[in-house]
């Protein structure tokens, strides 16, 4: 095998399948990446055994092969030589020299043959759908999902298809968040895919009009690019019943600018997560009167207010939240300004944008307090 590269468009790929590479197990093979050649292109692969990337880019091929080599070592060997063209050549003791002006390296390598192949996929239902789309639904949502495995079907996003309407939905059972948006479908499906595929997505996809097909079978899911593509397993189990957890009136409303209560929650977050006692988790109250918004918090190494001025409507109102839960909210919206909408004390609250009150929805739950 000889092939001769840019550097850039190396680097590239290997930035696009790295994540595919594992990092807790028994089997060197899967520490690897796999090097093809195919008439003028270099196809890399990374698998897992959870998640497998494949990504393929012009090259040079003045001998055709394939190797495995240990992808940490090829990644940070790769990053470290000059923007020059680079030469891979699998030498008479099977060592992959990598060559670039002065530089030459010899990395030990592995049968191809021993590599799982990434699974071959009987697509039931598919999509497509703009990258840069994608991309916003996967930022606005994938923060609220589970980190927690003893709950395994909510670490990952629910992709709902239906009447041309894809909704992106994640819950970890505080808080609920669900990007929605308009596509062109033949069919209705859905699917929980596993957040962790979905941070790697994110990664790859540009903010392009570019589009990606998403094909899902049974048990996995497919994502295509133009040079690139994804295969993962789907989650096994019973997704929550979102549609019927969120509250359809509200008893107090407030309108407020994004950005001057979520510098409000920032500020305020410093005293709120200060404690001495470092594993407990200390809630904000938030009062709500007429036209006014007051936001405490009191613990063992201070305490803090803020007041901002806001419209609001309904009822007067106190209720405390986990700060961080608000704050991530608040930064996936775009918009300039929010509704946060309230029920009782004990009711959950939502945050919606005020321009399209269907497209972006956030739930969170409220924090008992021991006096009530």
């Amino acid at each position: 095998m000889k092939v001769v590269c840019e550097k850039e468009k190396i680097l590239k790929g290997i930035n696009s399948v790295m994540n595919g590479v594992s990092t807790k197990t028994t089997m060197p093979i899967l520490e690897g990446i796999l090097l093809q050649t195919n008439d003028k292109e270099l196809k890399l692969t990374t698998n897992d055994l959870e998640i497998g990337i494949e990504y393929i880019l012009e090259a040079r091929i003045e001998e055709e092969g394939s190797i495995v080599v240990n992808a940490t070592m090829f990644s940070e060997i790769i990053r470290k030589l000059p923007s020059k063209e680079i030469t891979l050549t699998l030498n008479d003791n099977q060592l992959l020299e990598i060559e670039c002006e002065g530089s030459l390296y010899k990395l030990a390598t592995m049968n191809p043959d021993d590599f799982p192949e990434l699974p071959t996929i009987n697509v039931d239902n598919s999509i497509e759908i703009e990258q840069t789309v994608l991309k916003n639904m996967i930022r606005k949502t994938i923060f609220a999902v589970s980190t927690e495995e003893n709950r395994p079907i909510f670490t990952g996003c629910l992709f709902e298809v239906n009447d041309n309407k894809l909704n992106v939905v994640a819950v970890d059972g505080y808080r609920l968040a669900i990007k929605s948006a308009k596509i062109e479908s033949k069919g209705s499906f859905s699917s929980v895919i596993p957040g962790k595929t979905l941070n790697e997505v994110n990664k790859i996809i540009a903010d392009s009009f570019d589009t990606v097909k998403i094909g899902i079978s049974k048990n996995q899911a497919l994502f295509e690019m133009e040079n690139c593509k994804l295969v993962t397993r789907l989650l096994d189990g019973e997704f929550l019943k979102y549609s019927n957890a969120i509250p359809s009136s509200w008893d107090t409303r407030i309108k407020v600018n994004k950005l001057n209560i979520q510098d409000c929650f920032e500020r305020i977050i410093l005293i709120s997560s200060s404690s001495i006692e470092k594993e407990k988790k200390y809630p904000v109250r938030v009062k709500i009167e007429v036209g006014k918004v007051t936001i405490l918090c009191a613990n063992q190494t201070g305490d803090a207010k803020e007041e901002l001025l806001v419209d609001t409507e309904g009822k007067e109102l106190e209720i405390s939240f986990n700060p961080r839960f608000l704050i991530d909210a608040l930064r996936a919206i775009d918009d300039e300004e929010v509704y946060l909408e309230f029920g009782s004390n004990k009711s959950p609250c939502i945050i919606r944008p005020t321009t399209d009150e269907g497209d972006y929805i956030y739930m969170i739950l409220p924090i008992k307090m021991k006096e009530e």
